[in-house]
């Protein structure tokens, strides 16, 4: 196996994880076979219980480890499918750690971190190689800045990793701000050249050093920043603004031949020039759509454009097989409340409601459902967004008044939402939700199933402690609520429809961690059609 590192210097969100991402894109689209993971420095175990605030949205994988979104830039990007051994924090290293010593794995020994957390960390990298031997390239994400205190151990462990494997099966590539100061009217190196000093002091020199600027990257820079940081001028590459698209990224990095210099860095130069006809198209059609909907998303978070990242990304998917351009108007949904969902949503083509937790904007969503019930907008709620669908369908429409979660009113007469039987008596809050990959039925003659292909099994993801009351499922199916998929082992309710709606569905799952650029989820797929459908509809009207 070969193996690239990317580390990133001066300031964070330099887009490390795009750029990791992108050469993942085009290594694969050399016909080589990828594998991604992410190194974080902090000291959670994981982020299933930081604040969307602190971190973004928490990405879920197959196995219900809920990790980095940077791991849903690699899923998207990439063709591999991650898992919990493609994320490392420096809380699950220590954990790891200090269980040995308490078991005396050490045999007596003072436990140190070199080389026992570096051990560690290259351990990781080790069973993944020994894992996956079927992979041409693992690439590896370092999150933080190169010079911080929490990230040191995870760069001496890189180092120490490469010797062992050889230098010829390493590439290590740095990511760096340009910046542009407009005053003096150009672009400075000082901080490239800075970080590279503070790498090479940590014993790393890296080979490839990607420039994130708003500009050009023009030759003199090129020329300065090969000299001062000691690589040669064709490995400065530029990692520019795009346009319009996250996409655009792998078409950016491909103008200075990245692919090109990371294999012959690994000695995979034999390998074909990548073939990104398909990814270009999909690019163009995000880029120059001939249709355009207009979508509002109602949450609590709305905000921060990387609290729900994963939904802004698979209506771009499906806007772009449907040749539509997705406009998102952000609702939050405390204003809903306030001012109510006519006033703040206005004429929209759909209603999208997204998962959370907390009591906060729940009123609000209620009302938003409600709106896109009575006035037949599409509507799409994932996992709380179909919860909120049942609450509503509750109150109005089978007259359990005071109807609602446990989670929000735990006196509530009619608890049509509750407590899974299983989480009753935790008290932990990490990883122990209903995480990850499950199979549910289909029910034949449904919207999900025709939308699915009408299969009779699925496998979607799931992070929720909540579920739909089996105690009322009979009541909401008398009152016109369609289940139409519950999952195979457990019975539980995973999708809600309505049948005498353009679309009205809620899952409880999140189908937005298996969308990708070309293959979009067929739920997202559906939604944005009813969507396209209603805004032609009211053209021609």
């Amino acid at each position: 196996m070969k193996y690239i590192f990317v580390t990133g210097g001066v300031v964070s969100s330099l887009g490390k994880g795009l750029a990791a991402a992108s050469i993942g894109t085009l290594l694969e689209a050399r016909g080589l076979k990828v594998l991604m993971q992410k190194f974080d420095p902090y000291l959670n175990v994981d982020p299933g219980t930081m604040s969307p605030y602190q971190h973004g949205e928490v990405y879920v994988l197959d196995d219900g480890a809920e990790t980095d979104l940077d791991l849903g830039h690699y899923e998207r990007f990439t063709s591999g499918v991650l898992s919990q051994m493609n994320n490392l924090t420096s809380g699950q290293v220590f954990d790891a750690v200090i269980k040995r010593e308490r078991r005396g794995d050490y045999l007596g020994k003072t436990v140190q971190f070199i080389p026992h957390v570096t051990d560690e960390i290259k351990e990781r990298m080790h069973k993944v190689t020994r894992d996956n031997t079927n992979v041409d390239v693992l690439i590896t994400e370092i999150g933080g800045t190169v010079g911080d205190m929490e990230g040191l151990l995870f760069i001496e462990a890189l180092r120490q990793f490469a010797l062992e494997v050889g230098k010829d099966n390493v590439c290590f590539i740095h990511v760096t701000l340009l910046p542009y100061i407009k005053a003096a009217g150009e672009a400075k190196t000082k901080p490239t050249q800075q970080s590279v000093a503070k790498l090479r002091e940590l014993g790393i020199q890296p080979d490839i050093i990607i420039c994130r600027t708003e500009t050009d990257l023009d030759e003199d820079n090129r020329k300065k920043i090969a000299m001062f940081c000691n690589v040669e001028k064709k490995n400065v590459v530029a990692f520019r603004d795009v346009a319009h698209t996250i996409y655009e990224c792998p078409l950016d990095l491909r103008r200075d031949k990245i692919d090109r210099l990371v294999v012959d860095k690994i000695g995979l130069g034999h390998t074909p020039s990548p073939q990104l006809e398909d990814w270009e198209n999909f690019v163009q059609r995000v880029i120059h759509p001939k249709h355009k909907v207009t979508i509002a998303v109602a949450g609590k978070y709305i905000e921060l454009q990387d609290a729900y990242k994963s939904i802004y990304e698979s209506l771009i998917h499906a806007g772009a097989h449907h040749d539509t351009k997705v406009q998102i108007v952000r609702v939050e949904a405390e204003a809903i409340e306030d001012h109510g969902a006519r006033a703040v949503i206005g004429d929209v083509d759909g209603i999208l409601v997204p998962g959370g937790f907390g009591d906060r904007g729940i009123e609000g969503k209620i009302l938003a459902a409600k709106y896109a019930r009575e006035n037949k907008i599409p509507y799409f709620g994932i996992c709380l967004g179909m919860q909120i669908a049942t609450i509503e369908y509750a109150r109005n429409m089978c007259g359990l008044e005071g109807a609602n979660s446990t989670e929000f009113d735990k006196a509530t007469p009619h608890p049509v939402i509750c407590l899974q039987e299983e989480q009753k008596g935790v008290e932990d809050m990490g990883a122990t939700m209903r995480l990850g990959s499950c199979e549910s039925i289909l029910f034949a003659g449904t919207k999900a199933a025709d939308l699915y292909g009408n299969v009779d099994r699925i496998h979607e993801r799931h992070r929720h402690r909540y579920e739909v009351n089996s105690d009322y499922q009979d009541k909401l199916q008398e009152c016109g609520l369609v289940i139409s998929s519950v999952s195979a082992n457990e019975g539980l309710v995973e999708i809600v429809e309505l049948a005498d709606h353009p679309f009205y569905l809620g899952a409880q799952f999140h189908p937005e961690f298996l969308s990708k650029p070309n293959h979009p989820h067929p739920l997202f797929s559906g939604f944005v059609a009813a969507a396209l459908a209603k805004a032609i509809s009211e053209e021609s009207a």
